[in-house]
C-alpha cells in the first residue's frame, strides 16, 4: 500500500494510534504485524509520515504521533468505530461490517458521517 494515498495515510495513523492504546508504546514492527505488512514498507511509510509531520520516531525506534497526527487518527478512528457501530446495528455481521467501516471510512462525505453519527447516538 503506497503513502501516496490519503486512505494509506489515514491507515497507518489509525494503526498507531490503535497500537499505542493496547500497547502504551509503539514500533515499526508492531505496525508491520498489525498491518500485515513488512517492516521495510513500514518503515518507507514511517519516513513519508515524519517528512508530513504527523509521526516521530526516537533514536531507540518508538512512534509518537504529533498534535497533527494524532487528531487525524481519532477522526479515522471515530470514523471506522461509528461506522462499524452503525453497520452492525442494521445488521451486518461484526467482521464484514469492520471490514466495509474500513474502505468506507476514507471516502464518506462528512454530512453524511454526521447524520450517520447522529443516528447512531440517538440509537
Amino acid at each position: 500500500m503506497s503513502l501516496h494515498s490519503g486512505e494509506s495515510r489515514e491507515d497507518y495513523l489509525e494503526a498507531i494510534l490503535v497500537l499505542k492504546e493496547k500497547k502504551g508504546m509503539v514500533r515499526s514492527i508492531d505496525v508491520a504485524t498489525h498491518m500485515g505488512f513488512t517492516k521495510a514498507s513500514v518503515s518507507r511509510a514511517m519516513s513519508l509520515l515524519r517528512e508530513a509531520q504527523l509521526v516521530t520516531v526516537d533514536k531507540e525506534g518508538w512512534i509518537q504521533l504529533t498534535p497533527a497526527g494524532q487528531a487525524l487518527a481519532e477522526q479515522v478512528y471515530d470514523r471506522h468505530t461509528t461506522l462499524t457501530r452503525f453497520l452492525v446495528d442494521l445488521g451486518v455481521e461484526q467482521a464484514t461490517a469492520e471490514a466495509d467501516a474500513c474502505r468506507i471510512e476514507h471516502v464518506i462525505a462528512p454530512e453524511t458521517f454526521e447524520k450517520i453519527k447522529d443516528w447512531v447516538r440517538q440509537h
